[in-house]
């Protein structure tokens, strides 16, 4: 344990200190592509009985129309958060008929980029935005990577926690610039670290063969003679490679976390300024909009990120707005597979340990990053992406090569006081049990998610799609006959009606044309 995580800790080890982590706030975004009885992508609109997609704080959808995306709210308790989203899926199963959701982050049977529905938000111009970026998305990088789902994870500190360490600190500056300060470490050091989070809990090592049909450089192997899957024998998370969220021209991005000024700037220079490879593309040209602008990012949202810096914005404010002018709130994980073998995609365990690793890239010292170090990250990254579990295989921690498995017993040994200390903060001793789980993982990788989809596709003779279909209608199963407490059933139905109600509203009110909106929207970049 270095001596600036062993500082930390002791800062937090006395009980009325130690008690602030029990405030410790999430959110789960979950995505989960609805698919018909036959394991094809849905072409039937968002079903009106789960409200507006626009204005559902819990329901909405992400690229695709049948892509949906349930948000939990903020929240201290994980197991209230994991019980929110059972009762989100089991909400939206009442409205779905004969169509379920897909339980995997690869998608099912695809039929090209033509056969994935752009979704769709009403006709006011926050809609038609939302809805015209989508078409830049496909423009740009093809649906078919759009169709990918995954889990985002939000996290932060109560306030009452920095408020203290602002004070064992010496009251440094301004407590906004601390935090953000303290945030972009935690998120220097996730960078570097992530790739233990990937080998874990990397859920998708396979994909359906329709998905890369026509494309021959993909460099999967066929796991049946039909080609019906392809795969990596030890592959962990293909979506965080090069066939999921990824992006040739962000590549040349040097998104600097050593400030957030810095980051500011990078993201907001990539958004004014045009990109030659997107000046085909209509961006307003005789009312025709394919894309937003021409720019590298037509907004943030576009940076493709393990994690985000994220604060909630104002209305109309865009996010590079709202960091600039009232720092980092909490952060965004967007590296997290969905698990098949979970009824939600995740499970209080993984929420557990996903806590002590964010805790502990908080504490422990995280010095400024440079060019060299980023590339050493985006080298280990791929390489536990494609070859997570191969064994012998060797990582970089920036003073050489080392294991993988020596590495990540370094790493899970240096978390466990940390975890100790949330379970002495929650009377508890879960954390240190989740621990324990990930150690067992790293020593046998047949432990792992990725090895079990693997295992079970090879042990019942079965393609990627077959084994995905089958715990989807397993799970299916499971929220259709899981009643919904009679008053939760009625909150969910009047958020249904409020959400269509408010879409409405929002329409009435657009006074100015979509033109002008959007100048309204993108002339605010000019006051960073």
């Amino acid at each position: 344990m270095s001596p600036h995580l062993q500082n930390q800790l002791q800062a937090l080890a006395s009980p009325d200190i130690r008690k602030m982590l029990k405030a410790i706030n999430r959110g789960i975004e979950k995505e989960s592509l609805r698919i018909s009885s036959d394991g094809k992508l849905s072409h039937i609109p968002h079903p009106a009985g789960l409200g507006s997609a626009l204005a559902h704080s819990s329901i909405t959808t992400d690229y695709s129309e049948a892509l949906m995306e349930f948000i939990t709210p903020v929240s201290t308790s994980i197991e209230g958060s994991l019980q929110t989203l059972e009762d989100v899926h089991s909400f939206v199963y009442q409205q779905l008929g004969d169509e379920i959701l897909w339980a995997g982050s690869m998608p099912c049977i695809m039929a090209g980029d033509e056969g994935i529905p752009v979704a769709q938000y009403g006709s006011s111009n926050v809609a038609r935005m939302k809805t015209v970026y989508r078409y830049g998305l496909g423009h740009r990088y093809g649906r078919l990577m759009q169709a990918i789902a995954g889990i985002h994870y939000n996290f932060s500190m109560p306030r009452v926690y920095w408020d203290q360490a602002w004070r064992d600190a010496g009251s440094p500056g301004d407590i906004t610039d601390y935090i953000s300060e303290r945030y972009l470490g935690l998120i220097r050091n996730f960078r570097r670290y992530s790739w233990l989070l990937i080998y874990l809990y990397g859920a998708s090592p396979a994909v359906c063969g329709t998905f890369l049909q026509g494309r021959d450089n993909h460099g999967l192997q066929a796991f049946d003679e039909q080609g019906h899957s392809l795969y990596l024998p030890y592959g962990t998370a293909l979506r965080m490679g090069d066939l999921g969220y990824n992006s040739n021209a962000q590549k040349h991005m040097n998104v600097c976390y050593n400030s957030l000024d810095e980051y500011v700037e990078t993201l907001h220079h990539a958004i004014m300024q045009p990109h030659p490879d997107y000046r085909g593309i209509a961006s307003g040209q005789n009312d025709e909009y394919q894309q937003l602008n021409d720019s590298l990012l037509q907004i943030e949202n576009e940076f493709y990120s393990p994690i985000r810096p994220k604060r909630v914005a104002n209305p109309g404010e865009t996010p590079l707005n709202a960091l600039a002018r009232a720092g980092i709130e909490y952060i965004e994980v967007r590296c997290v597979d969905v698990n098949p073998f979970s009824p939600v995609g995740l499970d209080a365990r993984q929420i557990r340990f996903m806590d002590t690793f964010l805790l502990y890239c908080l504490l422990e010292d995280s010095p400024p990053c440079d060019e060299a170090e980023q590339d050493v990250q985006a080298t280990n990254l791929e390489a536990v992406v494609n070859r997570g579990r191969q064994p012998g295989l060797q990582l970089n921690n920036c003073s050489g090569e080392i294991p993988l498995t020596q590495w990540a017993d370094q790493l899970l040994a240096d978390m466990h006081p940390v975890a100790e200390l949330l379970d002495s903060a929650l009377d508890s001793g879960e954390y240190t049990r989740s621990l324990t789980d990930q150690l067992a993982k790293v020593a046998d990788p047949e432990l792992t998610p990725s090895a079990r989809v693997l295992r079970e596709m090879r042990e019942q003779d079965t393609p990627f799609f077959r084994l995905a279909l089958a715990y989807s209608e397993r799970w299916a199963d499971y929220f259709r006959k899981r009643p919904l407490a009679p008053k939760i059933q009625a909150t969910f139905e009047q958020e249904t009606r409020q959400s269509l109600q408010d879409q409405a509203a929002i329409e009435r009110a657009d006074n100015i044309s979509f033109e002008q909106y959007l100048d309204n929207f993108f002339s605010q970049y000019k006051t960073l």
